[in-house]
């Protein structure tokens, strides 16, 4: 049965976010609202929360699984950046986007896109998820919460706590959150690909 936070969108209560990370440092699985939509997340180790996302979504191995990080200079732990490159996330951070890049051995392999040796990588813009990120001190793993079969993400806390009550840890609700998941560029080829169209404007990319 998953714990229910309720999480002011502006001023979050230390509490409440200790008390979520404390879910995800003991391998839990939580569902938490971003800039963009709804996501599922665990912490970075946990294979088990990765697994467990992957059966929620019905995902195969060539998904991307998605690093939410709280600032640059976490996210370029994970992530091989050329100047070029870092100049053009930079100009778009934070914000509802999701940016695909050569991942550094700080990453665990399982994450990886099979083949490309790719991984996810996102700083969003939203007060609560800063909050959540600060207190854990490292990316939450991360997948957009969209359910086989739905075109849209859940938008609504006690609607997920409600549907999904059996499958996760924790779920925070903080208000209204959106539907449109983050646009996703693609960084690992010669020129950048827009593989995603959503929250974000992609014509900066395009």
């Amino acid at each position: 049965m998953a714990k229910y936070f309720d999480v002011h969108p502006e001023n979050p209560q230390r509490r409440a976010i200790g008390k979520v990370v404390e879910v995800l440092r003991q391998d839990g699985l939580i569902a938490y609202p971003t800039d963009s939509c709804f996501a599922l997340g665990a912490q970075l180790g946990n294979k088990e929360g990765m697994d467990r996302i992957r059966s929620i979504r019905n995902l195969d191995d060539r998904h991307h699984f998605t690093l939410v990080c709280q600032n640059f200079a976490q996210l370029g732990q994970f992530v091989v950046i050329s100047n070029a490159v870092f100049r053009a996330i930079k100009a778009s951070t934070p914000g509802s986007y999701t940016f695909i890049l050569p991942a550094t051995k700080e990453v665990p392999r399982r994450l990886l896109h099979p083949k490309k040796k790719t991984v996810g990588v996102r700083i969003p813009d939203h007060v609560v998820v800063q909050a959540l990120l600060a207190e854990l001190g490292e990316p939450i793993l991360s997948s957009t919460l969209l359910l086989p079969g739905q075109e849209e993400p859940m938008t609504q806390g006690w609607e997920i706590k409600e549907e999904l009550d059996h499958v996760l840890d924790a779920v925070i609700d903080s208000g209204d959150c959106g539907t449109e998941p983050t646009t996703v560029v693609d960084f690992s080829g010669p020129e950048p690909e827009v593989v995603r169209y959503g929250a974000g404007d992609p014509s900066r990319f395009e």
